[in-house]
């Protein structure tokens, strides 16, 4: 304890979290410097490794300093902040009532607190005193919103408002580059912004402050209520002191909380389907650290929820299956590079949050999936006259007539003459997934990286409706602005690198997918037939699969169903 201009200064230091509980991860700090708070308020927010837990401080007072940041490991016994006033205001507070009513004291001990913030309204009654500075239009702290199932960062490129600037609500304010996309975050307020607290180039995390906005009025009093599932850091900040749980977002004390029995409503999830899965933020993040596809994991508990004890449960099955011989999913360490400087020159450049995903997902797929790679030609001279003459009448609707978008509709029915193609395999349940549905992806290079769109139902669309989607889902991708469920969802992917050039390539298969098709750049060759070499113009083909659940034999099946439907069109309609 130390004093300061007469103010007395108490650290809160963390308290025992459980049984062999002995630190935890800081996910937020729920309390700012210059905050007053009341005895038994939660101050942080610990993900231990059975659950996510407030913490409460056992202080009131007004918050000196915080010794800690979001993203922490933190221990017991850990300084987490200091409070001025902490020991010394509940008796300041109550030296009156103990000569006027001690008997009432000794009665209500438990109403201590309360008596103490109506006594002191200018600091113990801040909290709520911030709750309705906002709906009066006083400062409120925007802060970042989840952005999507295991993505709790991203790298600040763009800042779209400025320090004066007054923003509307569901205004976009920042770009962000996570590792799956680029976004536009909105801000959950609206108002005059008195500060930005992030600069260009930061990562910044979930639930971290982004902006101050003042005068928002009824888009500050919405904050609380509206926008609780996206800007759960800000709600936390404007209600009242030591509050009670909101009865209005079940939903999300109950992904907080393993211990509570869900009211969720998408039960057992299957892989792809791009909802979160039943899990606490600690299940999650132990699937994460272990390299685990959480959707792939059976549930035992209500409504499928799953537990930590699932989790390893599906690591036991899958190590048993890599003592059977198959891959394992992760490699050696990657040994220690050189000092390049010494040779020369160099240059470092932190890679985007998308090419750092791309690393880590292809590393994995190539690990995982046993590839064999498969190559056919196609001669498309008959396809090609075709696509001069209907080119333009695309061109009117919107869109290219494009080898890849013919591609898109060759692919979708084959994939229903060859379904097995479209599926997934499961090995830890020892089953085949085979979906019903037939969403195709497509490459798209950026500058930014590689992201593949999803094409949605390409089996119920014709080629001109094919080829305006596929156009516009290019520009969007290379502009940036493509959506997490944009890309997901995909049953198969298509690569072309004719723009490029090539003969021909080996691509990796997009796991959890098990095939991918490659287009190089078509030539003119000379192809024997009739007793004599014609000039033909042929397309050469990659399909590279997964040798778990495809043979050999069918993968040139499939390939030369694909290769027939580029030379004899009337395939599509007859067989596809």
């Amino acid at each position: 304890m130390t004093l300061d201009r007469g103010r007395v200064a108490t650290e809160f230091k963390l308290p025992e979290l459980g049984e062999n509980i002995e630190s935890g991860d800081l996910t937020k700090i729920l309390v700012a410097v210059g905050d007053t708070i009341a005895k038994d308020q939660a101050v942080i927010e610990l993900e231990t490794e059975k659950a996510t837990v407030e913490v409460p401080s056992p202080l009131a007072g007004r918050v000196a300093s915080i010794q800690v940041k979001e993203g922490d490991k933190v221990k017991v016994g850990q300084v987490i902040l200091t409070v001025e006033d902490g020991a010394a205001a509940a008796p300041k507070k109550e030296t009156p009532q103990k000569a006027a009513a001690p008997a009432a004291k000794k009665d209500e001990p438990r109403k201590q607190p309360p008596a103490k913030t109506a006594e002191a309204p200018a600091k113990a009654a801040e909290p709520p005193a911030r709750a309705a500075s906002a709906a009066a239009g006083g400062p409120v702290e925007f802060r970042l919103p989840e952005l999507g199932e295991n993505v709790d960062s991203g790298d600040l490129t763009k800042i779209l408002v400025a320090v004066g600037d007054v923003i509307a609500k569901d205004q976009a304010v920042i770009e962000l580059e996570t590792e799956k996309a680029t976004v536009e975050v909105p801000s959950s307020v609206g108002g005059r912004v008195t500060a930005i607290h992030v600069k260009q180039g930061e990562k910044v995390k979930v639930g971290q402050a982004i902006l101050t906005v003042e005068g928002g009025g009824e888009a500050a009093r919405e904050v609380p209520r509206a926008a609780a599932s996206a800007a759960p850091a800000a709600r936390v900040a404007a209600e009242p002191a030591a509050p009670a749980r909101p009865a209005a977002t079940p939903a999300i004390r109950d992904e907080e909380d393993e211990g509570l029995e869900a009211e969720v409503a998408a039960g057992a999830m299957p892989p792809d389907t791009g909802v979160p899965a039943p899990a606490a933020p600690s299940v999650r993040r132990l699937a994460r650290e272990l390299g685990v596809d959480i959707h792939g994991v059976r549930g035992s508990g209500p409504r499928g929820r799953i537990s930590i004890e699932d989790v390893k449960a599906h690591v036991k099955a899958v190590m048993k299956s890599v003592a059977a011989g198959v891959a394992p999913s992760h490699g050696p360490a990657a040994p220690p590079l050189p000092d390049f400087s010494k040779w020369g020159s160099v240059e470092r450049q932190r890679m985007t949050g998308i090419r750092r995903a791309t690393a880590r997902h292809l590393s994995h797929a190539w690990q995982t999936v046993p590839h064999v790679t498969q190559h056919d030609k196609a001669d498309v001279s008959s396809l090609s006259e075709l696509q001069k003459k209907l080119g333009k009448k695309v061109e009117q609707a919107g869109g290219k007539l494009t080898m890849t978008a013919i591609a898109l509709k060759v692919v979708a029915s084959a994939l229903k003459v060859h379904p097995q193609f479209a599926a997934s395999v499961d090995l830890a349940h020892e089953e085949i997934i085979y979906k019903k549905y037939c969403h195709i992806g497509v490459a798209v290079d950026t500058d930014r990286g590689l992201l593949v769109p999803v094409i949605r139902d390409a089996d119920h669309k014709n080629i001109l409706e094919l080829s305006v989607e596929l156009g516009q889902k290019a520009e969007k991708a290379r502009a940036g602005k493509l959506s997490l469920e944009e890309m997901q969802g995909g049953v198969f992917t298509i690569t072309n690198l004719g723009g490029i050039g090539g003969t021909q390539f080996s691509p990796i298969v997009n796991s959890p997918e098990v095939a991918i098709l490659g287009l190089s750049r078509s030539r003119m060759e000379p192809v024997w037939g009739d007793g004599k070499f014609e000039p033909r113009n042929m397309l050469p083909l990659s399909l590279s699969y997964d040798h778990r659940l495809i043979d050999g034999a069918d993968a040139a099946r499939f390939l030369r169903w694909v290769v027939e439907a580029f030379e004899q069109p009337f395939l599509l309609s007859f067989e596809g």
